[in-house]
């Protein structure tokens, strides 16, 4: 019972809290508003939307900008990878015709001279 009347209090004391701390504009109501005051009121909200506007096409042109910097980064990351990717392919490939010439030349080199002994007998 105690912590419900308590309760009851803080929410009570939020709620005035919270109605002291609002912000309360005295706009003079629609129809006091002379012509003058309509037009300003108006070239102050273009003025804002404007504003507003300029801003957030100015955001939209950074995030596009960045986002092409990012793209443009990782076109060339790939492509360097995809040139040493090849680099070391080809490197391997060159090494297994090198180590194939060896072999043959090898097979060669053995099979004349069994060929030279043989022509000895």
């Amino acid at each position: 019972m105690k912590k419900q009347i308590l309760s009851l209090a803080v929410v009570a004391l939020l709620a005035f809290a919270v109605q002291s701390c609002e912000k309360k504009e005295n706009k003079p109501a629609e129809d006091e508003l002379t012509l003058g005051n309509k037009v300003d009121s108006l070239t102050t909200d273009i003025e804002e939307v404007k504003d507003s506007a300029v801003s957030k096409a100015e955001s939209a042109a950074t995030k596009a900008k960045d986002a092409t910097e990012t793209a443009a980064q990782d076109v060339k990351n790939a492509t360097k990878k995809a040139a040493e990717d090849v680099k070391d392919a080809t490197k391997k490939g060159a090494e297994k015709v090198e180590n194939a010439a060896k072999a043959a030349k090898d097979g060669t080199v053995k099979t004349a001279k069994e060929v030279n002994e043989a022509l000895k007998k």
